[in-house]
C-alpha cells in the first residue's frame, strides 16, 4: 500500500554538510496571474478543441489538442514563464507517470479508492484522470492557467470521465463518491485557495466551513521542475498540502533539463536537505531519442 516504507534506500545527492548548486538566479518575471478557481462550466467553446486517444500500456485515455495561437496568441511557445508555463502541450512525462501509476496499481503499491489527490501543475490532466477512474474520492486539478483549465483540462476530464458533469455550476459532484475541481495560480499562493492545504489565514476549510482536518493523501505532478526559481515554492506547497505521515507524491520529470537548470536531482537535493520526505526511484526512461526520464515517489520517513 501507498503508506509502506520505500523498498529502496533513501536517495542521496548531497551530503548534509555540502554545498547545493540551487545558487543559480534566473532574470524576474513579470506578476503571475490571480488565483482563482475555475468551475467547470467555464469552459471556452469558441476555442476548437479536437480529441485522440492514446495508449498506455493496456490503458487508453483520450486526449485533447487546442492551439496555444488561439488560446494565448503565442505560436509555437512550449513555455513563456511568468505568462503561459507549457500546459498546453501534452509532455512526456505526464504519460510516464500514468504508466507509472498503473504499474503501482497492479503491484499492490498503491490506491486510489476513497483518497484525496492533488494534481499539480495538471496540463491535460491525464494523471488526474487516471485517479479519477480509479476510484478517487476528490481530485483538484491545479494548473498555473486559468485558460488551460478551460480549454483543455476541463473537456479533457469530460472525454474520459463518464459521470462527469461540466455544466455544473457549482462544485462538481460526479457521484456520491467522488468531488472533481480546478483551481488555478501560481505555488507561492495557490495554497489559499486549495480547500486542503495548511494556511496560517485560515483554520477552516473555505469551501465546507469546517475545521481543517484532512490534506491530500496523494499528490500527483509530471514535468513540474525545469524552473530552478520555482523549486522551493514548489516544495514548500507539497508540505502545506501532503497528509502527514501517510502521505505520498509521485513525481514524473527529466532528470536534467537542458537550458533551464531544474530537474529531477535538483529538486531532490531540497527534499534531502530539508530530512522530512524520503525518496525513491519507481521507474527510468531511456529510450535513446530524449533526455532520461525518471518517476520518483516522496513519502514521509
Amino acid at each position: 500500500m501507498e503508506s509502506e516504507k520505500p523498498s529502496f534506500e533513501p536517495f542521496r545527492l548531497f551530503s548534509s554538510s555540502g554545498p547545493g548548486f540551487l545558487e543559480q538566479s534566473e532574470p524576474p518575471l513579470p506578476p503571475p496571474p490571480p488565483c482563482v478557481e475555475v468551475l467547470p462550466s467555464e469552459i471556452l467553446p469558441s476555442v476548437k478543441y479536437t480529441v485522440e486517444p492514446v495508449e498506455l500500456g493496456g490503458l487508453t485515455l483520450l486526449k485533447g489538442r487546442v492551439s496555444t495561437q488561439e488560446v494565448f496568441t503565442l505560436s509555437n511557445s512550449d513555455l513563456v514563464p511568468g505568462k503561459y508555463e507549457g500546459g498546453l502541450k501534452l509532455w512526456e512525462g505526464s504519460l510516464d507517470l500514468v504508466k507509472a501509476l498503473s504499474s503501482e496499481v497492479q503491484n499492490g503499491h498503491l490506491s486510489f479508492t476513497g483518497k484525496q489527490v492533488l494534481e499539480l501543475g495538471c496540463g491535460h490532466g491525464l494523471p488526474g484522470i487516471f485517479a479519477c477512474l480509479k476510484g478517487a474520492a476528490t481530485i483538484h486539478f491545479q494548473d498555473f492557467n486559468a485558460e488551460v483549465l478551460q480549454c483543455l483540462t476541463i473537456p479533457n476530464v469530460n472525454s474520459n470521465v463518464p459521470s462527469f458533469q461540466p455544466q455544473a455550476l457549482q462544485v462538481t459532484k460526479c457521484d456520491a463518491e467522488m468531488e472533481i475541481r480546478f483551481f488555478a495560480g501560481n505555488w507561492r499562493e495557490i495554497h489559499k485557495l486549495l480547500p486542503y492545504a495548511q494556511n496560517i489565514e485560515k483554520d477552516f476549510n473555505v469551501s465546507t466551513g469546517k475545521s481543517l482536518d484532512a490534506q491530500y493523501d496523494i499528490i500527483l505532478m509530471a514535468e513540474t521542475v525545469y524552473s530552478i526559481s520555482a523549486l522551493p515554492h514548489l516544495y514548500e506547497l507539497i508540505k502545506k498540502c501532503i497528509t502527514p505521515s501517510h502521505g505520498v507524491v509521485y513525481m514524473a520529470a527529466k532528470k536534467h533539463y537542458f537550458g533551464v537548470g531544474g530537474g529531477t536531482r535538483r529538486f531532490l537535493s531540497i527534499v534531502e536537505k530539508d530530512g522530512v520526505l524520503a525518496s525513491s526511484m519507481v521507474a527510468e526512461v531511456a529510450d535513446g531519442s530524449s533526455n532520461v526520464r525518471e518517476v520518483w515517489k516522496l513519502s514521509f520517513k
